[in-house]
């Protein structure tokens, strides 16, 4: 089933404000790049690997910067929104900081600590259902606070709870362990809190890096295969626990095919020509023309397509109200440091009122 306009629509500005961020901070002149006197030197190592591949050493090393920053963004941002687009849900964090630590039983406690200490030993292998069962009883013993967990995405419906961490496809060696044990104490605490719903805490993979996408679909993932070469992954989790591509994606969606139409809406709009077309939907001038219309139906803009249709009545409802006419001259995007490439839906929804 496809996704509804208004969640496209909200998938592609993440995608255009992640792009203009991007393009801003992509290193062009390699006359400019910053010395790395060190990185060059190591990489003198590898001049035979590169021949006929890479020409120009200084533009590689800012290049890898720059690859590095994409990976941040979407590590720590663009999957996050793009999940709770797609799952109307939120990022939670039970801490001393945010929402104040939740509760737990001394009995879980000691239950956690026993788990981790099989799984640590190998005395016991993962298992989902009985540790399960350890956690959610109605233990009556001394509440304790438990550690502080968030979720990357946090689902609360009528008769289950569902948290999500979002993971990057090659966590640091080590990270498994310390990972179950926060899961463990937010299940245990989600249970304390929500004790009529289900609870259900997954660590999740955005796509499956093992794919060999000459033979495989890139959407594909073989979970035994990718859990397998992360480092403790499959010490500490149950194959249950995980969430891994497309799998995460459709259990978020509650349908089939999401991550295939989550990157046909990249494809759509991250092409060779993104800049000049954003550049052109910036400039207040061309709104009455064909072609910027062109461009918001090809990026899914559904809302700013809706006021471009109905642009004369808007015009005629604001000709005496200066202070919807500096609303309505505004660009169609932010443009501040923090929020550079965001759609301005406070806009939107003023003109909007007016139709």
């Amino acid at each position: 089933m496809a996704i509804a306009n208004k969640i496209k629509e909200k998938i592609a500005t993440e995608v255009i404000k992640t792009l203009v961020s991007r393009f801003e901070s992509f290193p062009e002149d390699a006359s400019r790049n910053r010395n790395a006197p060190f990185h060059t030197a190591f990489l003198n190592a590898f001049t035979d690997k590169f021949n006929g591949k890479v020409s120009d050493i200084p533009f590689f090393i800012s290049l890898s910067s720059w690859m590095h920053g994409l990976n941040t963004t979407l590590g720590q941002t663009f999957f996050e929104n793009i999940a709770h687009h797609i799952s109307n849900g939120e990022k939670r964090e039970y801490t001393s900081k945010r929402l104040g630590n939740l509760m737990i039983t001394q009995t879980q406690r000691n239950h956690i600590s026993q788990i981790i200490a099989d799984l640590s030993n190998s005395t016991k292998n993962p298992d989902l259902e009985r540790e399960n069962e350890l956690l959610f009883a109605d233990y009556d013993d001394e509440l304790i606070n438990a550690m502080d967990f968030s979720a990357d995405v946090f689902i609360l419906d009528d008769d289950s709870v569902c948290a999500i961490e979002l993971k990057s496809v090659k966590p640091n060696s080590g990270e498994m362990k310390g990972e179950k044990q926060k899961i463990l104490e937010g299940k245990a605490a989600l249970y304390k809190k929500f004790p009529d719903r289900e609870i259900k805490f997954f660590i999740a993979f955005p796509f499956d890096p093992t794919v060999d996408t000459e033979n495989e679909q890139e959407t594909s993932f073989d979970k035994d295969r990718f859990l397998g070469q992360i480092i403790n992954m499959t010490k500490y989790f149950d194959k249950d626990e995980a969430l891994v591509a497309s799998e995460l994606w459709d259990f978020l969606s509650g349908e089939n095919q999401t991550m295939e139409q989550i990157l046909e809406i990249i494809n759509n709009i991250s092409t060779v020509d993104f800049m000049d077309k954003y550049k052109f939907l910036i400039d207040i001038e061309n709104r009455t023309t064909q072609k910027y219309k062109d461009i918001l139906a090809e990026w899914f803009l559904f809302s700013e397509l809706e006021l471009v249709e109905n642009d004369e009545l808007i015009r005629e409802r604001i000709s005496s109200d200066k202070k919807l006419k500096r609303i309505y001259n505004k660009q169609a995007f932010e443009h501040s440091s923090s929020k550079k490439g965001a759609y301005r839906y406070d806009r939107y929804i003023e003109l909007k009122s007016l139709l």
